[in-house]
Order: C-alpha cells, then sequence, then structure tokens
C-alpha cells in the first residue's frame, strides 16, 4: 500500500506508531522540530489532553521523516504566540575546536558548556531514531 505524502502544518499534531501496537504523539514546531508528548494512547484517536499534557522532549526530525505520511496528523492544536512556534534552544559542540554554541530560534551564537548544560543536542533525527528514543525513554502518561 502507498502512504500519501502528508501536508504538515506548524502545531499538526502527529500520531507516531510504536512496535508494541500503541502510539505517541507529537506537534511540529519551526524548523522542522517535533515536541513528543510524554503520553501514549492506544489508538491514533486516543490524544493527550490539550492542558496537562507536557512535552517529554523536543528534537528537530528530517523532513522526509514528517513528509512520509507514516506518521499521520491526528489534530491541529494552534500556537497562541509565533515564540510559542519555535522549539527550546539547542546546543552544538565541536570537537575540533572543543567550543560550544547554542542554536535559538534559527541563530547560531557562541555558548559556554555551563549555558548548554541541560540542551538538548542540535541534530536531525530519523524516524526510527525518534522512536527508538520514545521506546528507550518510556512515557509517564497514557491510557491502559
Amino acid at each position: 500500500m502507498r502512504v500519501k505524502k502528508a501536508t504538515i502544518q506548524l502545531g499538526d499534531v502527529l500520531a507516531i506508531p510504536l512496535p508494541d501496537g500503541k502510539y505517541a504523539f507529537g506537534r511540529v514546531h519551526r524548523d522542522t522540530s517535533l515536541s513528543i508528548y510524554d503520553y501514549v494512547g492506544a489508538s491514533p484517536e486516543d490524544l493527550p489532553e490539550e492542558s496537562g499534557s507536557e512535552a517529554q522532549f523536543t528534537v528537530a526530525v528530517e523532513e522526509a521523516a514528517l513528509q512520509s505520511g507514516h506518521w499521520p496528523v491526528v489534530d491541529h492544536r494552534p500556537f497562541n504566540s509565533a515564540e510559542e512556534q519555535w522549539p527550546p534552544p539547542s546546543h552544538i559542540y565541536d570537537e575540533r575546536s572543543d567550543k560550544y554554541f547554542l542554536y535559538d530560534k534559527g541563530i547560531i551564537t557562541s555558548s559556554t558548556p555551563e549555558e548548554c548544560a541541560g540542551l538538548e543536542p542540535a541534530a536531525e533525527w530519523e524516524e526510527e531514531q525518534v522512536v527508538a528514543r520514545i521506546v528507550g525513554e518510556g512515557q509517564v502518561k497514557g491510557s491502559n
């Protein structure tokens, strides 16, 4: 069966199939980033609540992962402001120069290890990597 390419918009909620037959959910941000909710549902219709569900993590994903149709759009939750459309800041560590950088709202600036502590590394994740991280970290909320 051929999967139809998806047209993705900021604020779309995608259903991410997991190996156990359940679904994780992610909300699309700018920079092809996806915030993965701390919730697993029994079906694509078993969505996390709009209030009370938090992001477990946010990563940039390959454009192909968003457009493939493997993660269907199941809801649209508009952002309250242009500022909220951006993913949280992430960091870059350059091993050759031993320097740290901050990536925020499309801009890279010099940084320090202290400023980068606790931030997600800037990287572009493939579909399989996102699923592996969801499964590896586990979800704290979900339907039974």
